[in-house]
């Protein structure tokens, strides 16, 4: 009920921008308000997924889990601002491995000593994961070693990054699409063993009725970004932060909210291999699938986006997340502490961001 009230934040959203209201009023009113929309774009992908099966549904709900914050990105690319798209991408992965993994733990371990999961999914996850943040560590090594050791020049190594860049985001999105083959085709008995995703649950929808929430939720969720991006910069300026703050804090909680509220309700149903599929599956997700096709996006959009992660922090954030997932995973147990210990590596990472003035590159012009 309360995702139902606050979709009043649409027209509220748009009535402040068409009557001109501050910035940050907007950018408030259209980030809440992606947050429901996000919620109802889960649904009805669960609602196709329970009729379409246990392959196709998975793969629905791949598809559209982060469409959300896909679609916010892509309005944020529009503009040039390159690095808060680069950011969101780094704060989507901590986002949802660290505070969305964290908080589902923490709630469902509330009157429980300790709650158990399927090791092998587990696993597998977290050594894509690790894997994953490896393949985002070599465009930014590549550039520091071309910079830093060969002395080469700003245009030839920005050139020779974005070739990279392109490679590698050809080459994720494979690995991804052999993932989906692995875990829902060759071996989908193998990991529906873990936890019965659906538990027998028959659709409570028609079908024509999920596709319409589904369309119209994308719509919303496309013009809502467009208003959240165009109030980007003059809110950050109010606020007093920098849009690289804005971009790997505020905008993932906002983009990834519906899958903070499905982790916290399966964690407090005790299905915490549900809870890790969503919470690092999310993560990488958004590693394999969401900043390659953004790099393919960028260069049709004429504003081309490598993958160096030029501040070391983003990289020091993305190396943490790997070790502190794997740590919690390995053992097919959790408990609240090590909830607390992942929303702690969140909020060190945090206030690193908040008081961090990241030198801002300025986008270039397509070879």
């Amino acid at each position: 009920m309360t995702f139902v009230y606050l979709l009043l934040l649409i027209p509220v959203s748009l009535a402040l921008y068409y009557f001109h209201a501050p910035p940050l009023a907007v950018f408030a009113s259209a980030a809440l308000a992606i947050v429901p929309l996000a919620e109802w774009m889960r649904r009805a992908t669960e609602q196709i997924a329970l009729r379409a099966g246990s392959v196709i549904g998975g793969l629905l709900n791949v598809t559209f889990g982060n469409m959300a914050e896909l679609i916010l990105a892509i309005i944020v690319l529009r503009t040039g601002n390159l690095h808060v798209v680069k950011a969101t991408i780094t704060g989507s992965i901590i986002g949802n491995s660290l505070l969305g993994l964290g908080l589902a733990i923490i709630v469902g371990s509330w009157g429980r000593k300790k709650q158990k999961f399927g090791c092998e999914h587990a696993g597998l996850l977290t050594s894509l994961l690790l894997l994953s943040l490896i393949a985002l560590f070599i465009p930014a090594l590549f550039d520091y070693t071309e910079r830093g050791f060969y002395g080469a020049t700003r245009a030839n190594t920005d050139l020779l990054d974005e070739r990279l860049s392109l490679g590698v985001a050809v080459v994720l999105i494979l690995v991804y699409i052999g993932n989906l083959i692995y875990t829902l085709v060759t071996h989908s008995d193998v990991f529906a063993s873990d936890e019965d995703a659906h538990n027998g649950e028959q659709p409570s929808w028609s079908l024509g009725r999920a596709l319409a929430v589904l369309l119209g939720a994308t719509i919303a969720v496309a013009l809502e970004a467009e208003l959240v991006s165009g109030a980007l910069e003059a809110s950050a300026t109010t606020l007093g932060l920098t849009t690289f703050f804005l971009g790997i804090i505020v905008l993932p909680i906002v983009g990834n909210a519906a899958e903070y509220f499905s982790a916290v309700y399966f964690a407090r149903k005790d299905r915490m291999g549900l809870v890790v599929g969503i919470a690092v599956g999310a993560s990488i997700q958004v590693a394999l699938l969401t900043a390659p096709l953004l790099v393919l996006i960028s260069y049709a959009m004429g504003h081309p986006m490598n993958l160096v992660f030029s501040n070391p922090l983003e990289l020091i954030a993305l190396a943490g997340v790997a070790f502190a997932v794997n740590s919690i995973a390995q053992d097919g147990e959790t408990t609240w502490f090590e909830g607390l210990l992942l929303l702690a590596v969140y909020a060190l990472l945090a206030l690193a961001f908040f008081f961090a003035t990241p030198n801002i590159p300025t986008a270039h012009a397509m070879p």
